[in-house]
């Protein structure tokens, strides 16, 4: 099973996704999920995107990055948790308008942003 881990800014990894597009946080929670390169929480809100390895927040900054496209050297992943049981699925959102994506840093963190799935 190929899964893909996202990292912040500062190359600490804190989630990954999964085949079937959902991401889960190393504690087993499945946190967001991809709908084609759009980013949803499981309550339907539309977080960001996801395109050419990278996480844009919805000003288009970056706010998360695979392996390959983080800006600098990325830690050692930490053992992942048992996945919990996923909820269902609310209704998404309309997504935004993409905006254009920019090479700056979003002020929120990784973490924070995939908290605004909740």
């Amino acid at each position: 099973m190929t899964e893909t881990t996202l990292y912040d800014r500062n190359g600490k990894s804190v989630a990954y996704i999964v085949e079937d597009g959902a991401i889960y946080t190393w504690s087993g929670r499945a946190q967001s999920y991809l709908d084609s390169d759009r980013v949803y929480g499981w309550n339907g809100r539309h977080l960001g995107w996801f395109d050419g390895g990278i996480v844009y927040d919805l000003g288009g900054r970056r706010v998360g990055f695979t392996r390959q496209t983080c800006p600098c050297t990325v830690s050692t992943s930490p053992t992942k948790s048992t996945k919990s049981t996923r909820s269902t699925k609310s209704t998404r959102s309309t997504a935004r308008t993409r905006p254009s994506f920019s090479s700056a840093d979003s002020e929120s963190s990784l973490e924070a942003f995939l908290l605004g799935a909740q």
